[in-house]
């Protein structure tokens, strides 16, 4: 079993209570399936995507723009993209790949676990 959580799975930002919370819930029931889902050969893994150019994404830029009071590049490159390695959003293929990696991943050595895809905003 595949989750779609988020970095916010794993941390918090201003102005996204709401999902962060909801992402943090989507980690914990990953976790819970892992471990309640081992004996029917259940596995569960969560991808945690960086910011990834979605039309929610798309939908943030002017909005937190207008609440920081920055420019509209001022938030992807100060705000949503700060603290990755290049400055990149992650890509639909960058998710995809892993989500075909997990899927493939051939035995419970690899359950329960969160994984990260952000160009390095969340390491763990």
């Amino acid at each position: 079993m595949l989750f779609m959580g988020s970095v916010h799975s794993m941390e918090a930002s201003p102005l996204k209570a709401p999902y962060v919370t909801a992402k943090h819930g989507m980690l914990g029931l990953c976790r819970s399936v892992a471990r309640e889902g081992a004996e029917h050969g259940v596995r569960s893994n969560i991808i945690c995507p960086g910011f990834v150019r979605t039309p929610l994404v798309d939908k943030q830029i002017p909005e937190q723009a207008r609440e920081l009071g920055i420019s509209e590049e001022e938030v992807i490159r100060n705000v949503m993209l700060k603290n990755t390695v290049d400055g990149e959003f992650t890509t639909l293929e960058d998710v995809s790949e892993l989500a075909v990696h997990l899927a493939a991943f051939p035995s419970a050595a690899l359950t329960g676990q969160a994984m990260v895809v952000s160009h390095g905003w969340h390491m763990q």
